[in-house]
């Protein structure tokens, strides 16, 4: 039913509520609250103080007393006070100051929540949640018990009288109508949900959780309406990714039984460390899915230095014994060169070919390359995106290798699992496909962005690594740390000097990086070789550098982040990295890895502002963010720990960056808060698509009819059958 031919809706308000995408009743009731004021909750201005301790988010709710833009050291900031019969509490934004200036207006009521901090010794809110109220009594508004809605509203919506305490009304009215069955006009909801897997795990009927998610009788309903829908959110994308795993596993691939002629005298004569137990282990599943007769679909996760390619190395050898060929698929050209240089040297040995197909290659070059690799001439191939252009064909692709997936996506990791379907002449087959990464994935990240392929995890350096000594040091500290440097490169030793480059400023960051490599190679070390690279240099510009790097011609390397991901230099024992404040907190530990991986003792210099070693004077929350993500580099340098603070940090928006493609859209459920929810949504959603891989029983309809209106880009197998 269309939402204007509702009570109190109309024509005019139906357009406005159609620029948030609410064209029916039905969309009405799923347009949830953002957040709720909750009267348990509601303090006095007085007990602001003790709030500060309890570090408990908190709503306040009083008549707008002043309004106030002021100017310290740091620049302006925007300052509210609100006053309630026992006080007055200040709120304090440092950005958007115009905006909010406009926003607020004495004399006005409003309710602001947050976590109360202290900000020159006064309890304070930095940038709190608000709601602007058009009297005082207007959060108690509605009878709900003490738990009032929150809806977003927007300029189109409260120009038409549609803001958050109109759309509070107007749902109010649709619930009492339709799922209070007053009226016959609108059926009440049929649950997508069979009633078996709400039972198995304690779900509240849709109708009921509706009613619940906009008016909550009180907070264990409220919870339980959220976590139905937290469940129902999760559950569609796990049904996606066993879809997804079904289709390709229901299909054949090469069986891969021989590993006895290559590996063994790869790891018996060739490879000079033994491999750790972690390894081996790993290897044990890659072979077993390799025997399987169905395609292996594994995620290989390993800290920086664990030994992941050795494992990649060898899963390519048994491919190659099988009369197969393997492609290894890097993110950029300089990591494809290195990988490729470290395979070759192992395989001449064993008198396997491998070439490279990047896309700095000469026309000749790839033409050559394009004809062995179509013939079979060429075993293993590594590249960059150049190896799933349209012009590639492998002659028997029977293993596709994916490293670093999250700079890639899932359309790319699919698009080279194509090269190997039908290769054999006979039956469609899909090639064995092995993801790796170095950025540790948290367990919730993981089932999300990779729940179709198994995973295994390296959790063990090779013997002989130390742990690398990370310290926060400032610019005072900065002679001193040069000399440091100097001792270290009389000692034999070399090291990485680090300069951010981001996007928005890039130009002045790169101009910044090389002013201060000359200043390094003239003024601070003119005695030593120093060497500059970074990314607007030329591929082999790039190359030249760091093999110099590596060959010990360069002892100090000014760098961007352009030797963020794989560059391994054994000798490399320091790791300066200027401005840390402005990298992200998996970055910062990808840098990091790029030392550590000889036998020496390495070390780890962040250089920052003084006020995030000693905590005293952040005056945002972006700046206490900023801290913690510094605390967390020198208190561990576990990967998988740095990855969960970097998460929560982060959230999951931002964790793999704007190449991953694929990342849900999540409007209820929480990839931090909600790993519980996520785990049992995804065992009943693999049960189902076990027991109905198309999902043509008729208790499933409802479920089919969902994938197939929201999900069309993803389903085009459910499609077809």
């Amino acid at each position: 039913m269309d939402v204007k031919f509702l009570k109190g809706v109309g024509p005019r308000r139906a357009e406005a509520l159609s620029t948030v995408g609410v064209y029916t009743v039905k969309d009405l009731l799923f347009y949830f609250p953002r957040r709720y004021l909750d009267r348990s909750k509601i303090l006095q201005a007085a007990d602001a103080a003790e709030a500060a301790l309890a570090n408990q988010e908190v709503t306040f709710v009083g008549k707008i007393e002043s309004v106030r833009i002021l100017r310290t050291r740091k620049g302006r900031i925007l300052s509210v006070h609100l006053r309630d019969d026992s006080g007055t509490i200040e709120s304090i934004w440092f950005n958007g100051i115009n905006y909010f200036s406009k926003i607020f207006k004495e004399g006005g009521f409003s309710a602001f929540s947050g976590k109360v901090s202290l900000y020159r010794d006064r309890p304070c809110l930095f940038h709190p949640d608000y709601d602007s109220l058009e009297e005082e009594s207007d959060w108690q508004l509605l009878n709900t018990g003490g738990i009032i809605p929150v809806y977003s509203s927007t300029e189109n919506l409260r120009r038409v009288g549609l803001d958050s305490r109109g759309l509070r009304r107007t749902i109010f009215n649709l619930i009492q109508n339709v799922l209070n069955n007053r009226t016959q006009s609108i059926e009440l909801l049929i649950d997508p949900l069979p009633i078996e897997i709400r039972q198995e795990n304690n779900l509240v009927e849709i109708n009921s959780a509706l009613r619940q998610i906009h008016f909550p009788e009180s907070e264990s309903e409220l919870e339980s309406a959220r976590r139905r829908f937290k469940f129902e959110e999760l559950f569609y994308l796990q049904v996606l990714l066993a879809i997804r795993r079904s289709a390709i596993k229901s299909s054949p691939s090469i069986v891969m039984r021989n590993y006895d002629n290559l590996t063994r005298r790869f790891l018996h004569e060739i490879v000079p460390f033994p491999l750790t137990n972690s390894q081996k282990q790993v290897l044990k599943e890659i072979v077993s899915d390799l025997k399987s007769g169905r395609p292996m679909m594994r995620l290989l996760q390993g800290d920086v230095g664990s030994g992941k390619t050795v494992v990649a190395l060898i899963s390519m050898l048994i491919a190659v014994e099988n009369n197969c060929q393997a492609a290894f698929m890097a993110p950029t050209e300089i990591l494809a060169q290195q990988h490729y240089r470290t395979i070759k040297g192992f395989l001449d040995q064993l008198q396997v070919t491998c070439s490279l197909l990047i896309g700095g290659l000469k026309p000749t070059e790839r033409r050559a390359i394009y004809r062995d690799i179509e013939t079979g001439v060429s075993k293993i191939v590594v590249g960059t995106h150049a190896l799933i252009q349209e012009r590639v064909r492998f002659h028997n692709l029977g293993l596709a290798i994916v490293d670093e997936q999250h700079r890639f996506g899932v359309v790319q990791r699919m698009m080279l699992q194509e090269k190997g379907r039908g290769n054999d002449g006979q039956e469609r087959t899909e090639p064995h496909l092995l993801v790796m990464t170095a950025t540790p994935i948290p367990r919730t990240l993981a089932l999300t962005f990779y729940g179709d392929l198994d995973v295994s995890v390296i959790k063990e350096l090779p013997g002989g690594r130390r742990p690398v000594r990370t310290v926060l040091r400032s610019d005072t500290d900065r002679m001193q740390i040069y000399r440091f440097i100097r001792d270290q490169v009389i000692a034999g030793r070399q090291a990485y000097i680090v300069y951010p480059l981001v996007k928005e400023t890039e130009r002045f960051d790169l101009r910044a990086a090389s002013e201060s490599f000359v200043r390094l190679r003239d003024e601070v070390f003119p005695d030593l070789k120093v060497g500059l690279i970074h990314g607007q240099m030329t591929e082999l510009e790039k190359e030249d550098v760091m093999l110099a790097f590596k060959q010990n011609k360069i002892s100090i390397l000014v760098a961007t982040t352009v030797i963020e991901v794989g560059i391994d230099v054994q000798n490399a024992t320091v790791m300066v990295i200027e401005h840390a404040e402005r990298f992200g907190l998996s970055q910062l530990h990808q840098l990091r890895g790029r030392i550590g991986r000889g036998r020496h003792q390495s070390y780890c210099i962040l250089m920052t502002d003084k006020k995030y070693i000693s905590g005293e004077n952040l005056q945002s929350h972006d700046e206490f963010i900023t801290r913690e993500r510094l605390q967390a580099m020198i208190q561990t340098t576990d990967g998988f720990k740095i990855s969960e603070i970097d998460l929560r940090l982060r959230g999951p928006g931002e964790f793999f960056g704007p190449k991953q493609s694929g990342a849900p859209n999540l409007q209820m459920a929480n990839l931090i808060t909600d790993a519980d929810i996520l785990s049992i949504s995804r065992k009943s959603a693999f049960a189902l698509v076990a027991s109905d891989p198309h999902l043509r029983k008729p208790v499933n309809a409802q479920i089919r009819f969902k994938l197939l209106s929201n999900y069309k880009d993803s389903l085009e197998f459910l499609k077809a059958n």
